[in-house]
C-alpha cells in the first residue's frame, strides 16, 4: 500500500473512531445487565482479545454460542460499539456471545482479520467444555465490515470441512469491494457512507488490488455459494450497500441456502447503532429471535 492511503486510514481512525462507534442512547438496553469476562485466543495471525457475554444465570448450561464481529470499515477497532447488541442477544437468545476484537487496517490489512475471525470461531467451536458453552451449537454474525468477515468465516468453514455454523447473520455488509463506491446508489441525497470514505476503507483493508475480487474479500462476487450455513440477511433501504446485500440474499437462496431476508425501510447504514430507534430495536430483536430458533434446534 502506498503511503497516502495509510495516512488517510489513520486519519479516519483518529478523527472518526469515537463518532463511528457511538450508539443511540435509546438503543443501549440499559435495563439488561452486563455479565462479561475477557479471554485471549491464539490465532494464526496473533492473539485476539474477546469479550465473553454470559446469558442470564437461569439459562440451562452449557448454552449455545454466538460469535460477533463489529463494524468500522475494517479500520475502526472498537468492539464495544456492539455491547448493546451482545447484551441483548445473550439475554434474549439465551446464548453465550463472543465479541471479537480483531485486528484492523492499515496496520493489519487483509488477510489478517479473516484469519483471526476464522481461527477464533474454530477455537470457540472446539473449546466449549472448558468454557461452559456448547461449541456444537454455534452461530456467527456481524455488522458492516464484521458482516463481510462473517461471510468469509462461513465460506472458510465450508471449504475446510470444519464445524458448520447453524446461522450466519449478515447485517449491512460490504460484499462487493471491486465495484467503484460511486456506482453504489442510495435513494437519499446524503447517505451515511460517502464514496470517499468507502475508498479509504477499501484501500486500507485491501492494499493489493488483485485481491479485491477474492471471494473472502468480496463474497458477493462468488458463484459457488451452495453448502453455506443458513443466513439472516439484513439490509437498509437508504444504505449504499443495500443492493449488494439484497443480491447476496437472492444468490444464497438460489444456491439452496435457507435465507431470511429483511430490508428495513426508511433507514440508513448502521441503523442498529444510530437509529431510528424503533427500526434498530426491531432488527436487533430479529437477530436474537432468529438465533434462538437456530441454536435451539
Amino acid at each position: 500500500m502506498s503511503f497516502k492511503p495509510r495516512i488517510k486510514a489513520r486519519g479516519v481512525q483518529l478523527l472518526l473512531g469515537g463518532v463511528m462507534s457511538r450508539v443511540h442512547k435509546d438503543l443501549r438496553f440499559t435495563d439488561i445487565p452486563r455479565r462479561t469476562e475477557s479471554i485471549q485466543v491464539e490465532t494464526g495471525a496473533g492473539p485476539v482479545t474477546c469479550t465473553v457475554y454470559r446469558p442470564p444465570a437461569a439459562t440451562p448450561a452449557p448454552a449455545p454460542v454466538y460469535v460477533n464481529f463489529h463494524g468500522g470499515g475494517f479500520v475502526i477497532a472498537r468492539p464495544q460499539q456492539d455491547d448493546h447488541i451482545c447484551r441483548y442477544i445473550a439475554a434474549t437468545a439465551g446464548c453465550v456471545v463472543i465479541n471479537v476484537d480483531y485486528a484492523v487496517a492499515p496496520q493489519r490489512p487483509y488477510p489478517v482479520p479473516v484469519t483471526q475471525a476464522y481461527d477464533v470461531t474454530a477455537w470457540v467451536a472446539e473449546n466449549g467444555t472448558a468454557n461452559n458453552w456448547d461449541g456444537s451449537r454455534l452461530a456467527v454474525g456481524g455488522h458492516s465490515a464484521g458482516a463481510n468477515l462473517t461471510a468469509a468465516v462461513c465460506r472458510t468453514a465450508r471449504d475446510r470441512g470444519t464445524s458448520t455454523p447453524r446461522l450466519q447473520i449478515i447485517d449491512s455488509a460490504p460484499l462487493d469491494q471491486l465495484a467503484d463506491p460511486a456506482t453504489k446508489r442510495s435513494p437519499i441525497a446524503k447517505p451515511l457512507l460517502t464514496p470517499q470514505l468507502m475508498r479509504v476503507f477499501t484501500a486500507a483493508y485491501v492494499p493489493d488490488p488483485a485481491d479485491l475480487a477474492h471471494p473472502l474479500v468480496s463474497p458477493g462476487l462468488a458463484d459457488d455459494l451452495a453448502g453455506l450455513p443458513p443466513a439472516l440477511v439484513i439490509t437498509a433501504e437508504n444504505d449504499r450497500l443495500r443492493d449488494e446485500g439484497d443480491a447476496y440474499a437472492k444468490a444464497l437462496e438460489a444456491a439452496g441456502v435457507p435465507v431470511i431476508h429483511h430490508c428495513f425501510e426508511g433507514v440508513d447504514h448502521y441503523f442498529t447503532h444510530t437509529g431510528p430507534v424503533p427500526a434498530g430495536k426491531e432488527a436487533i430483536d430479529l437477530m436474537a429471535t432468529t438465533l434462538r430458533t437456530a441454536l435451539s434446534a
